[in-house]
């Protein structure tokens, strides 16, 4: 593999501009936003010359590495803090500091009137240091070591406004549920550690085939569970829309584009363990299946436009999961998602900023209506990532989605029957909460209140969004024209033998885009040609209210997790304070006890001490006269 010297400075750029921040305080509030928007922006620049080498290189001479120092050393184990940019890792490269560059532009406006912004942007460095550093460490304790990271930095930037105590338990919430999937990360480093020898991707891949079963299944459900939680599907999802709280280009960054978006980056990157794991595999499966059908229900029943846009998110990601739980075919497709995805999906949490930005910071979207008169760059910008959402031809998820789609029908057999229903039911119940969204934002009557006086967002704002929405309209073309990127990435997974097509890609579009058709027409019966209500109706079906409740996501983890783990608490406390600290007291009180019984013998009689002496030298003299005879 070839070595460069430079593949820090994409690191490092950004982790200098957040110490600068950091270090220099209120004297820096006057240029942070745009040291930290130049730092994001330099690391971009770099990505990209490092693409430009990727691509006048072989395809064998592609991957480079950076050996920083090295990091562990006991006995026959050894780790570098290393860096491996190959042709997976550089994807996620310009994603995170292309979008994330957009979104610290935009921020510079979105932030204008806080007066901690040179904070704000100091936390947006370090989570793109943090998400870079990620990507890009060759074994999974570097990986680690970037994965902790990014939680820290979600848990700053979700509770930026602290002040706000609702906003304070929602960044608590994702800290801690993110730490729950973060076991699963450890515990499979400890089992790699423990079977083969080594944590390093190469190294793993080279003894797969050495590795038993049972060891590499272990480590694919471990992983999984950490993707579960940092990607926030099923049974660690339910810290995703309380995550809104944050500032919405927090949301845009977190949620869209980066975080979210790790836990499909670390089972594809982790190919070799899922592919030599099949159960581990299936279970990727199942969990995509469920979280995107989950997402998408939740969507239908949210009128804060953020939670919506959220839970749409969930349900994405699950598409995402599901497609890379399918092997070597689907990694391409999973991550092709994933790519028009951050432009589509941030575009929309950037666009529903603007609405915020224009409308008093309301959210709840019962209270907007219309908007499309008075902020319509907005409407077009968001309009356009609707329809890639959605897949309508020639957008990006067209192209990204309907091939997720065609690959779940023909996984084969049953399974590939039920995942391919599953994946076109998503695609309809996506059309119906994303035009819901649209009809209720930017539609029909005016619902806003006297005091909202509803306009454009300034220069600072659109232009990002603008550029987001040509990726939305262009992504998947680009991405998929000659196979581009599974051409790319072939080289990083193993190659897959040719199945034969249970329906053809023409039958799956039609099938889809007839869903997605049936999901708009209930959309605009429901919404267009009837009143809205300016208050949520409180008479809905039994499905709508758990819906609004997030399908009772936190009613189970208090009843299955919480409240068992407070009586195992309680229990462990009594049994701590009954048999170790009452071991502890019983020792004590020995001890009081006997010197309570010895002190006796301490009366200050001399006729005492005398008849003590008497009998103390009777015994020694009798015994001196046994060991003689």
């Amino acid at each position: 593999m070839t070595t460069s010297n430079s593949l820090v400075y994409l690191i490092a750029l950004p982790l200098l501009g957040a110490t600068i921040l950091l270090l220099a305080g209120r004297r820096a509030d006057k240029w942070g936003h745009i040291l930290g928007t130049l730092m994001s922006a330099s690391s971009f620049a770099v990505g990209l010359y490092q693409l430009s080498l990727m691509l006048g290189r072989s395809t064998e001479e592609r991957p480079v590495g950076q050996k920083l120092f090295e990091w562990i050393s006991v006995g026959s184990f050894k780790v570098d803090a290393g860096l491996l940019l190959d042709q997976l890792s550089i994807c996620f490269v310009l994603l995170i500091t292309g979008v994330g560059t957009l979104i610290h532009i935009y921020s510079i406006s979105y932030m204008s009137h806080d007066k901690d912004r040179r904070r704000f942007f100091a936390y947006l460095n370090l989570f793109i240091a943090a998400m870079l550093l990620l990507v890009l460490g060759d074994s999974y304790l570097n990986l680690y070591v970037g994965w902790e990271g990014v939680g820290l930095a979600s848990y700053l930037l979700i509770g930026f406004w602290n002040q706000k105590p609702a906003y304070a338990t929602a960044s608590k919430k994702a800290f801690v549920m993110n730490r729950v999937g973060d076991m699963g990360l450890s515990l499979a480093i400890m089992i790699a550690f423990a079977t083969v020898g080594t944590v390093s991707f190469a190294g793993i891949k080279e003894q797969a085939d050495q590795t038993s079963t049972a060891a590499l299944t272990a480590m694919g459900i471990m992983l999984l569970v950490a993707a579960a939680g940092k990607s926030a599907q099923f049974p660690l999802q339910a810290w995703l829309g309380d995550a809104m709280a944050g500032p919405t280009p927090v949301s845009a960054l977190i949620h869209a584009a980066t975080m979210v978006t790790a836990g499909v980056y670390l089972i594809t990157r982790s190919n070799f363990i899922f592919d030599a794991a099949p159960t581990a595999q299936l279970l990727v499966v199942i969990v995509g299946a469920i979280t995107l059908l989950f997402g998408a229900l939740i969507g239908t029943a949210k009128d804060d436009i953020k939670k919506a846009l959220a839970a749409s998110t969930m349900s994405q990601i699950g598409y995402m999961i599901l497609c890379a739980g399918l092997g070597p075919v689907g990694y391409a497709f999973a991550i092709m998602h994933l790519l028009t995805h951050g432009f589509f999906k941030a575009g929309m949490f950037l666009g529903a900023g603007s609405v915020m930005h224009g409308m008093n910071d309301e959210v709840n979207m019962r209270k907007y209506g219309a908007l499309r008169k008075f902020m319509p760059i907005t409407f077009i910008t968001f309009g356009l990532g609707y329809l890639a959402i959605l897949g309508v031809p020639p957008f990006a998820g067209f192209y990204s989605k309907d091939m997720i789609i065609e690959t779940a029908f023909n996984a084969g057999g049953i399974k590939g029957i039920i995942l391919g229903l599953v994946t076109l039911l998503g695609a309809g119940i996506t059309a119906f909460y994303m035009t819901r969204v649209m009809i209720l934002t930017f539609t029909g009557k005016a619902r806003w209140d006297e005091e909202a006086h509803p306009h454009e967002s300034p220069l600072l704002m659109w232009i990002p969004m603008a550029i987001l929405a040509i990726g939305s309209v262009s992504s998947g073309y680009l991405l998929s024209r000659g196979d581009a990127l599974v051409n790319w990435l072939a080289p990083l997974f193993e190659h897959e033998e040719h199945h034969e097509e249970l329906l053809a890609p023409i039958v799956v579009s039609a099938m889809a885009l007839v869903m997605v058709a049936i999901g708009v027409a209930i959309a605009f019966y429901k919404y267009s040609r009837q009143e809205v209500a300016a208050v949520a109706p409180e008479s809905v079906s039994v499905l709508t209210k758990i819906a609004r409740q997030d399908l009772m996501q936190d009613r189970f983890n208090e009843a299955v997790i919480m409240r068992p783990g407070q009586q195992l608490t309680k229990v462990l406390v009594k049994t701590d304070k009954a048999v170790i600290d009452g071991a502890v007291r019983g020792v004590g009180r020995l001890a009081m006890n006997s010197g309570s019984a010895l002190r006796g013998v301490q009366s200050g009689f001399v006729r005492s001490y005398a008849a003590l002496i008497f009998v103390g030298a009777t015994l020694l003299i009798g015994a001196i006269w046994v060991v003689v005879q």
